[in-house]
């Protein structure tokens, strides 16, 4: 008979090799567990094995579970505890006897992970296939390795984008397919101070460094073009100064410009002969405009003709009781739409007549010589009816001429503009539900790429959004969100969104986000790359030329998932 150990706490002296095994649990590879039960639609229990130390799992991380002719590559999406005896929860051993401890661990008190299938793998040279099926009782699970990952979101080519690395698997590159990115609108989403702007500069940096189209970029805080200061102190680059030649920068606030020192190509001023009543509906609910005041407006122009803003706004006795006394419009109505407009005297950028056509210069910039924009609000960001009516004016008039542009290069996809997206901010006030399907954002949402145009939308509020829109939004990049109508508008229409609902609730406020969505084979918790010096080196090198990507995504590339 053996004799006891000197050292009662020497478990590998007794026999308890799988002790000596727990250092190795979380290692890349490593067993987990095997297969107990589960479905399709409720995902996989599997029971940890004794030696697997539970802390060093976490909701977001990659498993793969080996199946006898397939891999099914899983997605951690809950962790639990149980026990066999239920009166170990009222009556719990003494955990300080380790002995005792190993004993019941793995037997009389064990560990499940709840995973949800997310891709089959059948061999490394065909690409990751949708899951129709499940693994069978007692597969073997095990930590994804690089190579698992790597299989399934590829390598860094002239359409793939380095995004950040998953969770745990700091090594490993998460490539976004910028094709698939483009061709449907894109949404950032993410509470207040969740790293918003860093998300969209970096999805921004990629496309621009592919040349896979152009962007007008409404910045309502100065956030893109130029150089911004961090919260927490130091400087990063604007897009600008990575790409220079392939980025303008326009204001509507030259003072501001001037003292960020932030290099501007022109200033933006728009004429109030050149508003229309249908550029005033946008402000509806931001100015309290009624429907009795939005019908004013076309009776205005009606009247006045172009200067039919100028006319009102001067106030003139002699005008006024002219538009009353030839219209249908009462004078409380019309006292009442004149107040509102008041404000747009306060907006420098509005002049009573532009010499200059500024959407004819964008439309240059973004179609003749292939160069994202950049409008930059200075002063006038922190307020959303001049942002509203800027960005409203100026998309509703570009996405007509693009509209045009398509039409005329039918059957001769060589004159066709260049794909454009069009990123702003406060999403929701664009697309709300009562004015999504009249704006020209929500037909943009809607038309899927039709006439070459899509969004990117960033907002902090996507439950405010309408739900038509948000299904026609095909990626999603979503920071943490801690209210439930949120994160519930965000996974309405993703597979497997039980599962993620979980792992979208408990991301870190900052440094990390979920990729779901259109660009991306599967649901990807990442940490997104750091954009520091490193970045702008790997993305100031050996920059694409737009109209070699054009030829190259007309080449028959192998599409996924």
């Amino acid at each position: 008979m053996n004799s006891r150990p000197d050292n009662v706490n020497d478990l590998e002296a007794w026999g308890f090799d799988d002790y000596a095994a727990k250092k190795q649990s979380s290692a890349s590879g490593a067993r987990l567990g095997v297969v107990v039960g589960g479905s399709i639609s409720r995902g996989l229990a599997v029971k940890l094995d004794a030696h697997v130390g539970i802390e060093e799992l976490a909701i977001g991380r990659y498993i793969v579970i080996r199946g006898q002719q397939k891999r099914f590559f899983c997605m951690i999406n809950d962790i639990s505890l149980h026990a066999t005896n239920p009166q170990i929860e009222s009556d719990p051993p003494d955990i300080s006897d380790r002995f005792l401890t190993e004993i019941y661990s793995g037997t009389i008190v064990y560990s499940i992970i709840r995973v949800t299938p997310m891709l089959v793998m059948i061999d490394e040279t065909e690409g990751p296939l949708p899951v129709k099926t499940i693994p069978g009782h007692f597969r073997q699970a095990f930590n994804a390795t690089e190579a698992d990952v790597n299989q399934v979101f590829g390598d860094e080519d002239d359409t793939h984008f380095h995004v950040g690395s998953p969770l745990e698997l700091q090594e490993t590159q998460i490539n976004l397919d910028l094709r698939r990115l483009v061709e449907r609108s894109v949404g950032v989403f993410g509470k207040s101070g969740t790293g918003k702007s860093f998300l969209t500069r970096v999805l921004m940096a990629g496309v621009l460094h592919r040349g896979i189209g152009v962007s007008l970029i409404f910045d309502m805080h100065n956030d893109y073009g130029w150089e911004i200061t961090t919260e927490r102190g130091p400087k990063v680059k604007g897009l600008k100064q990575l790409f220079n030649d392939k980025v303008v920068i326009l204001t509507l606030d030259e003072a501001s410009s001037r003292r960020r020192n932030a290099k501007y190509d022109f200033a933006v001023k728009l004429g109030f002969d050149e508003i229309e009543p249908e550029d005033i509906a946008m402000l509806k609910a931001n100015m309290d405009l009624t429907d009795p005041m939005l019908d004013a407006t076309h009776s205005l122009k009606e009247l006045w003709g172009k200067r039919w803003v100028t006319l009102l706004l001067k106030n003139n006795s002699h005008d006024f009781n002219d538009a009353i006394d030839k219209t249908n419009i009462l004078r409380g109505t019309l006292s009442g739409l004149l107040r509102r407009l008041q404000r747009f005297k306060r907006w420098d950028f509005l002049i009573e007549e532009s010499a200059n056509d500024s959407v004819q210069r964008i439309i240059e910039y973004l179609v003749n010589q292939k160069k994202s924009v950049v409008l930059e609000f200075g002063k006038h960001g922190n307020s959303l009816d001049a942002y509203m009516l800027v960005a409203n004016y100026l998309t509703r008039r570009i996405h007509q001429r693009y509209i045009e542009m398509v039409d005329k290069a039918l059957g001769d996809n060589s004159v066709a503009p260049p794909q454009l997206l069009i990123t702003i901010e406060e999403a929701h006030k664009f697309l709300e539900p009562q004015v999504a399907s009249q704006t020209t954002f929500g037909i943009i949402a809607r038309e899927m790429r039709k006439y070459n145009v899509t969004l990117l939308v960033v907002d902090q509020r996507p439950s405010a959004i309408d739900e038509e829109v948000m299904s026609q939004i095909g990626t999603r990049v979503t920071a943490l969100l801690d209210n439930e109508r949120d994160i519930t508008a965000v996974l309405n229409g993703i597979s497997g969104a039980g599962g993620l609902r979980e792992v979208l609730a408990r991301l870190e406020t900052k440094q990390q986000a979920i990729i779901m969505g259109h660009a991306v084979p599967m649901p990807v918790v990442i940490k997104p790359r750091t954009y520091n010096e490193a970045f702008y080196q790997s993305v100031m090198v050996q920059p694409v030329d737009l109209d070699q990507a054009k030829v190259s995504l007309g080449g028959g590339q192998k599409r996924r998932l």
